[in-house]
């Protein structure tokens, strides 16, 4: 092999190399392209995954106040129970106290 044969196939060589290299070049791009309609896609995700999450925040803070009613009703009965159950109590006292009183008259 002469040194002009060597020169050709040295060329020849690297030319193949390049060649393999843009193939490779382009065929990665080609998987991994990303078109308007993919991004714009990606944009109406983006958009309604923050709205989600702004309801989900919003009902987060509506079950909370909520909550905070039921509870502060609930107190507010459970007093009003405890105040009618005294009241009760007090009137059946009395209820007992007069029937003594009745009787005793009467006897």
């Amino acid at each position: 092999m002469d040194r002009i044969e060597f020169i050709i196939f040295t060329a020849i060589v690297l030319f193949l190399t390049f060649l393999l290299g843009w193939f490779g070049y382009w065929l990665v791009h080609k998987v991994v392209r990303v078109t308007k309609a993919d991004m714009g896609e990606l944009d109406q995700m983006a958009k309604e995954l923050h709205e989600a999450s702004e309801e989900k925040e919003e009902a987060i803070h509506y079950l909370h106040q909520r909550e905070a009613e039921l509870t502060s009703k609930i107190s507010q009965l459970e007093a009003e129970l405890s105040a009618a159950m005294d009241g009760l109590r007090e009137a059946r006292n009395e209820a007992e106290e007069l029937r003594a009183y009745i009787e005793k008259q009467n006897a």
